[in-house]
């Protein structure tokens, strides 16, 4: 009897910690505490539309703080974690080696890669050769779609908020296709269509609304130009009659300020939007980036 007894405990005993391993109500390494999907972005934008889509129901993690570059970024071992317990990683294949190679090491099998649903294009390396140009967030059409691509894996990942996620990805894609709108309406016509910037962040802008991106530098925004041409920016210029030379937020003006004295121009912010300031989001940023364009480019 005593053997039966002492048998029958350790089988109920065994069965609790059975139980416990199997996880019971205990969170996930891929979920919060409260039951938020965690989510983990390479920088600003990927983190924009994670946050939105996601809402509530994730807990969003963005790899570059604000006010770096993330071209430039470097992992600490907590971050290497954070993509290690991720239920799902979004990135930009290319554009951070950092993050792509903890991708490949650690998260393959749950990273949602932008270039995949956006094709990247070519875009001029000045310094010699050619390059992909990153930017694609910085055409609204484009990133309705990677938003609508993004909502498919992370409903796939999160079935229980599936419907809400599909529904606030619609949102979303919605105020996108009315900020296209806004663009095409207030580019359509202007005195120029010359958009000198510091580096050659644009291109996908320029396309989707029939302007003329000329860069000093290439797709690196910290490549030094030529004399050579800084030169050329400066001579066609002049005969385009630029009013404005842009630099970036997160970039020195300094360049841009010294083309725009040769010119006789001012210089002024239009925001890659690779980070933001507090107070603002993708959105707000964009509509300050129509305001400077129309500007500069004689819009009416």
């Amino acid at each position: 009897m005593l053997r039966r007894a002492v048998l029958a405990g350790l089988t109920a005993g065994s069965l609790l910690l059975s139980a416990a391993a199997c996880g019971g109500d205990e969170p996930t390494p891929q979920r919060q505490q409260d039951g938020r999907l965690k989510i983990v972005a390479g920088f600003y934008p990927l983190e924009y539309i994670s946050e939105r889509i996601g809402a509530e129901n994730a807990a969003v993690t963005n790899l570059t703080q604000a006010g770096a570059e993330p071209h430039d970024l470097e992992l600490k071992p907590t971050q290497l974690a954070q993509i290690t317990d991720a239920g799902l990683v979004v990135y930009l294949a290319g554009f951070q080696p950092a993050v792509d190679e903890a991708v490949k090491l650690q998260a393959k099998d749950k990273a949602f890669d932008v270039a995949s649903v956006e094709p990247l294009q070519a875009g001029g390396d000045l310094d010699g050769g050619h390059g992909d140009d990153p930017h694609v967030w910085l055409d609204p059409i484009r990133f309705a779609a990677i938003v609508g691509k993004l909502a498919d894996r992370l409903a796939a990942v999160d079935p229980t908020n599936a419907d809400a996620i599909k529904v606030r990805a619609g949102q979303l894609q919605d105020e996108l296709r009315r900020l296209d709108e806004d663009y095409t309406a207030g580019l359509q016509t202007c005195a120029r269509r010359e958009i000198v910037t510091s580096h050659a962040a644009f291109g996908y802008l320029a396309a989707r609304y029939h302007l003329i991106q000329v860069p000093i530098s290439g797709l690196d925004p910290e490549a030094e130009p030529s004399p050579q041409r800084v030169s050329e920016i400066a001579a066609l210029a002049k005969q385009k009659g630029v009013t404005t030379i842009f630099f970036e937020a997160l970039v020195s003006p300094k360049l841009s300020e010294t083309v725009a004295k040769e010119v006789g121009a001012k210089a002024a912010v239009l925001d890659p939007i690779e980070g933001v300031e507090k107070g603002d989001d993708y959105i707000s940023v964009m509509v300050h980036n129509l305001v400077a364009l129309r500007a500069a480019l004689g819009c009416t």
